[in-house]
């Protein structure tokens, strides 16, 4: 059931955010431009900047964010454990607010984990 939530609330996210892009070419433009010069590989892989990126997403207790990051994650082939361990950290720099929003990584590995 939280499966399907997760994706359900993931695709309502990606829907809005192309409304907003059609809506506002130049600051969607300006946005995806920075994302995509920051998450390319570097001196850090990209699998690893989403491993920070979802961490900082708990941290900020970002819905969207921590379902976006998670899948992005593990599409770069990060496993369920190496995901966990970023969120893990999130808990350490978050306190409280982190290991209360670590539930949506789980849930969120659920949803976009291939079985």
């Amino acid at each position: 059931m939280a499966e399907n939530e997760i994706k359900k609330k993931a695709e309502e996210f990606f829907e809005y955010v192309a409304k907003f892009s059609a809506q506002y070419p130049d600051i969607s433009q300006g946005f995806m431009s920075l994302m995509g010069g920051v998450m390319q590989d570097g001196a850090l892989k990209t699998k690893e900047k989403e491993l920070i990126a979802l961490g900082i997403a708990v941290g900020l207790r970002c819905l969207p964010c921590i379902h976006a990051h998670t899948s992005a994650a593990l599409n770069m082939g990060a496993t369920p454990e190496e995901v966990m361990e970023a969120a893990s950290v999130a808990i350490l720099m978050a306190g409280g607010p982190g290991m209360a929003h670590v539930v949506e990584v789980m849930k969120a590995i659920e949803a976009f984990s291939e079985k």
